[in-house]
């Protein structure tokens, strides 16, 4: 039976491991460049919620105002409409019995 012998370990780093190595440290490098752009990337999109949030609560205060300046205006329409119907009807209920109507 024959054995097969094992080539010996050096102690020393072989120079096809130092290549290995770097390649390592290279990844570690471009994993923490994409850690980094992420992070980058989380906070430009907070600062964009916030201003959207922002935004939108203008534009809510925004609405709440002009819906009750709506409902402001309507409510002085409503109360002059009336009004306005008699006078109207006079002039007309006047012009149709002197006939310029």
């Amino acid at each position: 039976m024959m054995c097969e012998v094992m080539p010996t370990i050096n102690e020393d780093t072989p120079m096809s491991q130092r290549g290995s190595q770097s390649s390592g440290s290279e990844s570690d490098t471009h994993f923490e460049q994409l850690m980094v752009n992420m992070l980058d990337e989380r906070d430009r999109l907070l600062d964009t919620l916030r201003e959207t949030q922002e935004s939108l609560g203008l534009s809510q205060q925004s609405l709440e105002d002009v819906l009750y300046d709506r409902d402001s205006l309507q409510r002085q329409l409503n109360s002059a409409l009336p009004q306005f119907k008699t006078v109207l009807v006079k002039i007309v209920g006047t012009d149709a019995l002197t006939g310029n109507g």
